[in-house]
């Protein structure tokens, strides 16, 4: 929402500066994950990556300014991560704010829903959106995913039960999906 009288640069300050992004990392079974949080949501959760270069999560946080203290949300993510990958926990609880387009946040709320344990398709997602033949889209608004593993990307799969690429790379993926006892072998 504008302020009457501001520019957008004004605008854009005063959201730097009353934004507090706390950052914490977990070391998991798939590699350590970066986590942020502002307050009582999660913003952003990185994936170890396979090809070198700057992080996308530095990238994000450029311009951002960091807490000297963890958030609530920041303290129950790490600890939800930790009874996930103990086996321990099958649904995230913790509030998380992701930023994308209005079809993105719908992909992912759909996404989000997806049940500890099961898969779904691209086009399964697009079907219950209303337009089973944006598949592609709904892959793309899938792969922008700015919280993986509490927006559960990973159980997103092909048409033909192709496990399909993901951000952390498919050898994560496909320990996720054993985790979860979506794969066998």
């Amino acid at each position: 929402m504008r302020m009457p009288g501001r520019d957008s640069a004004d605008e854009a300050t005063t959201l730097r500066e009353g934004l507090q992004i706390a950052v914490a990392a977990l070391k998991t079974p798939i590699g350590e994950l970066q986590i942020a949080a502002s307050g009582d949501r999660i913003l952003a959760v990185e994936l170890p990556r396979q090809q070198s270069g700057a992080p996308l999560f530095d990238e994000w946080l450029r311009g951002h300014l960091l807490a000297k203290t963890r958030p609530p949300a920041l303290r129950q993510a790490l600890l939800e991560l930790r009874e996930y990958f103990a086996g321990k926990r099958r649904r995230f609880t913790v509030a998380l704010a992701p930023t994308g387009t209005e079809f993105q946040q719908r992909v992912w709320h759909a996404v989000a829903a997806i049940p500890f344990g099961k898969t779904t398709t691209y086009g399964a997602i697009a079907e219950q959106l209303g337009d089973k033949q944006r598949a592609r889209a709904v892959g793309a608004a899938v792969g922008a995913n700015p919280i993986p593993i509490f927006i559960p990307c990973h159980r997103v799969i092909g048409s033909n039960d192709d496990l399909t690429g993901y951000g952390g790379g498919l050898k994560r993926k496909i320990w996720l999906l054993r985790h979860e006892g979506v794969l066998l072998a």
